[in-house]
């Protein structure tokens, strides 16, 4: 593991915290001293990481319910940071899918962090940081997953309009490239480790990232008191190629 900075007496809230890079974010600032509140939709897969975790706190909301969101923030005590995990994968032709479904990929992803930072803010003091995800479809998109491409670049472009209407408190995001995470285990099935080997050989690095290395990208942020408005990528120079 890199060095990263303590972040002992600090409470940091995710949200999307039972799984994938959440998960991983949430068990990273465990070890770096944190308070740390996972909140997800899934009470069971909660249940199962508050074994792993010792002394995690957790919350059940779907953060794309607003009232949910607000009503899971307004039991927690004082925040420093808040990191936005979750976000869906949703594919389909422009002329053929559903549109239900294609909103579905904008209002959790953007709308969904939007209730966030309302719910956090007033629990933060006028300090600390908020950090959302965008992802690799912002720079690349591809044929197929549309959707997923205008969620994440909302996203991305949503960190920096809060950036300004938030200030001092820090808002940026973190844009993943692949990663092996539960979500894509979902969306290729036994296809998985064949296309991840495909786009492996494509990238600069060779290799894609974990869960584990984007969640050092997100304590990172929270750290660096001057960062903020930013996207940082962890795509293994994907957008290059």
């Amino acid at each position: 593991m890199m060095h990263l900075q303590t972040l002992s007496g600090q409470h940091i809230v995710i949200v999307g915290g039972s799984r994938g890079i959440g998960l991983a974010t949430g068990s990273l600032a465990k070890q770096l001293g944190a308070e740390v509140t996972l909140i997800s939709r899934d009470l069971e897969k909660l249940n199962l990481v508050a074994q792993q975790i010792d002394g995690v706190r957790t919350a059940v909301a779907d953060f794309s319910d607003e009232t949910a969101i607000t009503t899971a923030f307004a039991d927690l005590p004082p925040i420093d940071h808040v990191y936005v995990a979750a976000g869906s994968f949703v594919g389909g032709h422009v002329l053929e899918g559903n549109m239900a479904d294609f909103r579905r990929a904008v209002d959790t992803r953007v709308w969904g962090s939007v209730h966030v930072v309302r719910a956090a803010v007033p629990k933060m003091n006028g300090s600390g940081s908020l950090t959302l995800t965008g992802g690799l479809s912002t720079d690349r998109p591809v044929a197929g997953a549309w959707a997923t491409a205008v969620a994440t670049a909302a996203t991305e472009q949503l960190a920096r309009a809060l950036a300004l209407e938030l200030a001092p408190i820090r808002v940026n995001a973190v844009s993943p490239g692949w990663t092996d995470t539960p979500m894509w285990d979902s969306v290729l099935g036994q296809q998985k480790q064949t296309v991840f080997g495909q786009v492996a050989a494509q990238v600069l690095a060779k290799r894609l990232s974990t869960a584990e290395e984007v969640a050092q990208a997100v304590i990172f942020l929270m750290g660096s008191g001057t960062i903020t408005g930013e996207v940082i990528h962890i795509d293994s120079g994907h957008r290059l190629v």
